[in-house]
């Protein structure tokens, strides 16, 4: 009997979607408008991102004893030093800096536009979070490993506005999962003279999106056997720092010299290398330090070694002395 061979084309032809034989996406960065209100998918998946982020870690932090007021109230300034980091760290990156940001200042803040380095919200948001830590007068390393996971758990979701928006691209290919931005609004089709629009790119905001999953895998087997706080935030720092070196191989990005060494590396992958680098002596040094000490069984991590968990613990031996006196009397 023949064997009739269908094409995938008629397979999934959804119009949003249809592979014939490469994945074409049709879809619309903006989701919708109201007058000159546009909702973007770009950002409603930061909104999802963060959103499912936390739901994913609420055990984790209920185990830790973080409360969710103190969470929030965190999150707060996460969210806007994560906005201010990332995007000014995207812009200064840009070999146009001047001309279409320097003169042109309203072009910063057009974050729906696309343009977001992770690199720099992790920069800004390491040393906010560690100050509002301490305001709160919990263990900060206790917070940044909370802090990490929710990064790690989060960053799926805010990659698939990545893939929507098309402000995430990879070299062309002829993979048969290469990704073809056939929407004149995605950000692919902007520049044309790019080469980007209605060609065979492979999926590096996928590829992130994969990377990203295996570092939650990595993340969550690896500290399971290590109880000093700061292990998690390393290792997600070591392991996105591996990933996005990485990952870059396959973006289109432009190659920079660092100061005299020409490798052929992208900016993250210089970022990634630094980032790297510092992290063997910052892991020695953290091993000393009085809030990385191993958190004892029966301690509450998020107040454990914090100078208010010491009062209590003093106020509560006075008051047990001062009744065993009493009782004795």
């Amino acid at each position: 009997m023949e064997r009739i061979s269908i094409p995938l084309a008629f397979l999934i032809n959804w119009g949003w979607i249809q592979i014939d034989p490469y994945i074409h996406l049709n879809i619309n960065p903006v989701l919708f408008s109201v007058g000159p209100l546009a909702v973007r998918w770009y950002g409603l998946m930061y909104v999802v991102a963060i959103v499912m982020g936390l739901w994913l870690i609420r055990k984790y932090t209920e185990r830790q004893g973080l409360k969710e007021e103190k969470i929030y109230r965190m999150l707060w300034w996460c969210i806007v030093a994560g906005i201010v980091g990332g995007r000014l760290y995207f812009v200064i990156q840009q070999p146009n800096l001047v001309q279409d940001y320097l003169l042109k200042p309203q072009r910063i803040l057009a974050t729906w536009e696309g343009g977001m380095a992770f690199y720099g919200a992790v920069f800004l948001i390491v040393p906010v979070l560690f100050w509002r830590a301490l305001k709160e007068r919990l263990n900060p390393l206790v917070v940044l490993d909370a802090g990490a996971l929710f990064a790690a758990c989060a960053q799926p979701f805010a990659r698939i506005g990545n893939l929507i928006n098309g402000d995430i691209i990879g070299y062309p290919s002829t993979f048969p999962w290469s990704t073809v931005y056939d929407n004149p609004a995605s950000w692919a089709c902007q520049n044309l003279e790019a080469g980007t629009c209605h060609v065979p790119v492979q999926p590096a905001a996928a590829y992130e999106i994969l990377f990203n999953l295996l570092l939650i895998g990595i993340l969550l087997l690896l500290a399971r056997w290590y109880r000093r706080p700061g292990t998690r935030l390393l290792i997600y720092l070591g392991g996105y720092a591996i990933t996005q070196f990485l990952a870059f191989f396959a973006r289109a990005n432009a190659i920079v010299p660092l100061f005299t060494l020409d490798w052929g590396l992208k900016q993250a992958q210089w970022t990634s290398l630094i980032v790297l680098l510092l992290l063997i002596p910052l892991t020695l040094w953290m091993r000393h330090w009085r809030f990385a000490q191993p958190i004892p069984d029966g301690e509450i991590p998020a107040t454990y070694g914090m100078p208010q968990a010491k009062h209590k613990a003093a106020r509560a031996n006075i008051e047990e002395k001062t009744a065993n006196v009493s009782h004795l009397e």
